[in-house]
């Protein structure tokens, strides 16, 4: 379930690191894993284990303990927002109920056109640009207010 691309970009992760550490580059290696596949379904956690010498239940407990790793399926666009108590404080309540009335559901939930899934995320270290709203673990949109949210959501439709 990894790709010979994927497979590449693994080896320049562990080479990041000394000689017998392999397993070092594990959210590295599921990183390009759920890139590939949308998620980590767990042919590609076991294929990820398998590549990096390491027990599977290992290779699942990081990917169970991160919330950037998704254990299934999620809409094309994955917004995060950040609740922890400084974000909160600064509206990323605000935000995460406006996103939910927006799409139409709840945490953890994807839109009925696959396009979107809400969750909520855990301190992003952007405390001083709350609220915060991380889009597919790779692009960190702040300071989210309504307009700026109506925006993001019309760049990604």
């Amino acid at each position: 379930m990894l790709s010979e691309e994927a497979k590449r970009k693994i080896d320049r992760e562990i080479a990041k690191y000394p000689d017998g550490q392999r397993q070092s580059a594990v959210m590295a290696a599921l990183a390009i894993a759920q890139d590939e596949h949308g998620w980590l379904p767990s042919g590609a956690i076991e294929a990820v284990a398998h590549y990096l010498g390491m027990p599977p239940i290992a290779v699942h407990e990081v990917a169970s303990f991160y919330n950037m790793y998704d254990l299934a399926p999620v809409g094309r666009y994955k917004l995060t927002v950040c609740t922890n108590l400084p974000c909160a404080l600064s509206g990323g309540n605000h935000a995460a109920e406006y996103l939910k009335g927006k799409l139409g559901i709840d945490f953890d939930e994807t839109t009925a056109d696959g396009k979107f899934t809400l969750k909520e995320g855990e301190c992003m270290g952007a405390c001083g640009d709350a609220p915060v709203v991380l889009v597919n673990n790779k692009r960190m949109c702040s300071w989210m207010t309504p307009e700026q949210i109506d925006r993001l959501l019309a760049e990604l439709e």
